[in-house]
């Protein structure tokens, strides 16, 4: 059996805080790809930024989760002294610990292994606009 492996990098501008749907690109990189079977790593590599999978079809759920993590980690707490770029400079830090900085999709058939109503996110913690960077990696048995 045949393995491959790609690495595909992508720059995404966010327009502050909210969550911003990167699974389109990892589709795209996958049909590219041609593996029919392996898995897909993604990773954010920020410290003040984060992925998630969440459902995609209904906004109101990321809204939620939005609001759940301003409540979670406000920006006003007194105890913190990491202010170096605002009051969002550590709740950033913060909320990227409680969430991840990869995901690991299964490839079954040539597809990413998503349910219905998944979706990949990058999770912007900060307010400010930033341009931030996604690699992906796939391991797998391509179509042959």
């Amino acid at each position: 059996m045949k393995f491959e492996t790609h690495t595909h990098e992508i720059e995404l501008r966010t327009n502050g805080k909210g969550t911003y749907e990167v699974s389109d690109a990892a589709r795209d990189f996958l049909n590219d790809s041609r593996l029919v079977s392996g898995q897909m790593t993604l990773f954010v590599r920020h410290t003040s930024a984060s992925l998630v999978i969440m459902e995609n079809a209904d906004r109101e759920a990321r809204t939620d989760l939005h609001a759940f993590f301003d409540h979670l980690v406000p920006e006003d707490l007194p105890f913190l002294v990491h202010t170096y770029e605002g009051p969002d400079d550590s709740p950033s830090h913060l909320r990227m610990a409680l969430t991840r900085t990869s995901e690991v999709i299964p490839i079954h058939e040539g597809k990413l292994a998503l349910g219905t109503w998944q979706g990949i996110f990058l999770f912007e913690h900060r307010r400010a606009p930033h341009t931030r960077k996604i690699m992906m990696s796939l391991v797998g048995t391509p179509d042959h």
